[in-house]
């Protein structure tokens, strides 16, 4: 018997974060043939320097909430 997506989505609501993040980064790899290393490395690179940004003040961080409801409007839903 094969599982509907709902019931996969459910089942994976009870996994720790870091195995569901580890599963989608897999679902994602497995569609697209990989990630380019330097495209890696880029995303890396700037995601240190915005953690550093928000850490020293210099930057300031959106609720996911909020950045959702953004999107939400942005997209019409």
């Amino acid at each position: 018997m094969s599982l509907t997506l709902d019931q996969i989505v459910d089942e994976t609501r009870q996994l720790p974060p870091e195995v569901r993040a580890g599963l989608v980064e897999r679902i994602i790899l497995a569609g697209h043939g990989g990630i380019d290393p330097k495209v890696d490395e880029a995303w890396k690179q700037v995601s240190r320097q915005r953690i550093a940004e928000i850490r020293s003040g210099q930057a300031h961080g959106t609720p996911v909430d909020v950045a959702l409801a953004e999107v939400r409007k942005l997209a019409g839903l």
